[in-house]
């Protein structure tokens, strides 16, 4: 066993014995097994005991074994207690995604905390080819085939060539005991009805069912690498000028096991059409791009057969809107958005609009010493021709203004595609009018004619953006 789980660990370049690493111990065979393994293989490890409060006595007999079996090895051990039940209600998810999610964020944490290289899970052959499966049952693509990957960010997993009879055998060749998990014993979720009910029968069917998935998902994964490779290469020409977009793509296109955060997700992306339409399989490169932010499956079929079609299109997933847009695709964050705000300012003064922009407005007189601002970000008018109050607003169909510099008004929809602003951009485009509904600014972008400065201009209303 021994020199079995070595040789997959150096195949799979696995772990450094200059390093210390952090085993995550429940007292099941399978940890156990992978705890005295890594010892007795020489490497520098410490274990951590997540205890989930769900099973009353048996998570007390849980820890206390793994405190005598470390307290045994001479090995440190970390524990933690959580609430899972309340935090399965506050995140609204099931009670196996709250653990989950509690163990894998503390597994890291504590990692970070201890300086270790990585954590190590005990997840076995087995548990690779349920997986497989229960995609399957759920609706998959190819990262779904691939089962569960020997390494994932700091997740390492060296048991995966084994099976779960090879690690029970081992134990009892070493007499060493371990805890059984009730819950596990009872066909009550998926992957319990799959383990006691479905595998067995598949083995009478094909007894080497086991190795024959994991040797297809062996398969699989070698074919996904190629086509990561081939993603990779067009990520900057898909994303031009977008260093952020880049670096998250990339990242997750070589982490396949871990879903985006939503602090990790980037509040805008815009993707070449053209580059979509040319990859060898347009319908892929979409859900590999619009999956991290829950668009399904359904909606990104949609996508595929509309990137011909003329642009305003869109669709929205839980906290994003998609747009097609002329030769884009443009996603953007909804999260927090104020649709439709207005703010009125009365009198001179400075205005917090939002959390990025600040608005102020003061008064100047005009004499030798006053320049007028050639910045985008500010502008000045003449005092006596604009009426307050002032209103700050989203662009609404059919606002008209007179561009500086010229005579005649333009719908300020005909400008903002004159100028090439992208459909999520136009959308929130702020314009300040005052008390007469006449357009002042179109913010950032060009003031209106009817307010400039003229040599008999006596006061100049000066307005400032500051984000």
């Amino acid at each position: 066993m021994l020199n079995k789980v070595k040789a997959y660990i150096d195949k799979e370049k696995l772990l450094n014995k200059q390093k210390l690493y952090l085993v995550g111990l429940s007292g099941g065979t399978d940890s156990v097994s992978l705890l005295l393994i890594l010892q007795q293989l020489g490497y520098r490890i410490e274990a951590a005991h997540c205890n989930f409060n769900l099973r009353g006595e048996e998570s007390i007999r849980d820890e206390q074994f793994c405190i005598d079996l470390c307290s045994k090895l001479n090995i440190k051990l970390h524990i933690i207690h959580f609430d899972t039940m309340s935090y399965a209600e506050l995140h609204k998810v099931s009670i196996e995604m709250a653990a989950r999610e509690l163990r894998y964020k503390y597994f890291t944490d504590l990692s970070r905390d201890i300086d270790a290289e990585g954590v190590c899970i005990a997840h076995h052959r087995d548990d690779s080819v349920e997986t497989v499966f229960l995609n399957l049952v759920r609706g998959t693509g190819l990262k779904g085939l691939q089962g569960i990957r020997p390494k994932n960010g700091n997740i390492i997993r060296p048991l995966l060539n084994c099976q779960r009879s090879e690690l029970e055998d081992y134990l009892t060749g070493q007499g060493e005991s371990y805890i059984t998990d009730s819950s596990n014993l009872k066909d009550d979720v998926k992957r319990n009805k799959l383990r006691i009910n479905i595998l067995p029968q598949l083995r009478e069917i094909n007894p080497s069912i086991d190795k024959t998935i994991a040797r297809m998902s062996q398969n699989i994964i070698e074919a996904g690498r190629i086509i990561n490779a081939s993603i990779s290469g067009i990520l900057p020409s898909l994303l031009q000028g977008q260093a952020e977009q880049v670096a998250f793509f990339t990242h997750i296109l070589y982490n396949v096991e871990q879903n985006a955060s939503p602090e990790q997700r980037p509040k805008l992306a815009i993707f070449d059409k053209e580059v979509i339409k040319a990859f060898p399989s347009s319908e892929y490169l979409l859900f590999f791009l619009l999956q991290p932010f829950r668009f399904n499956s359904v909606q990104i079929q949609e996508v595929n057969a509309s990137l011909d079609v003329h642009s305003g299109k869109s669709w929205t997933s839980d906290g994003y809107e998609l747009v097609l847009d002329r030769d884009a695709l443009i996603l953007s964050a909804t999260d927090g958005m104020q649709k439709g705000k207005t703010m009125k300012f009365p009198e001179t003064g400075k205005y917090v609009f939002s959390d990025a922009l600040t608005i102020s407005i003061e008064e100047k007189t005009i004499d030798k010493s006053f320049i007028i601002p050639k910045s985008r970000q500010q502008i000045a008018v003449d005092a006596d021709n604009i009426n307050f109050p002032i209103t700050c607003r989203t662009v609404t169909t059919g606002d008209r203004f007179i561009p500086f510099g010229m005579n005649g008004s333009k719908l300020v929809s005909d400008y903002l595609t004159d100028i090439k602003l992208n459909l999520i951009d136009k959308r929130s485009q702020l314009v300040l009018v005052d008390a007469s509904e006449r357009i002042v600014w179109v913010l950032g972008l060009r003031s209106d004619n009817r307010f400039k400065i003229t040599p008999e201009t006596k006061r100049a209303i000066l307005i400032s953006l500051q984000a």
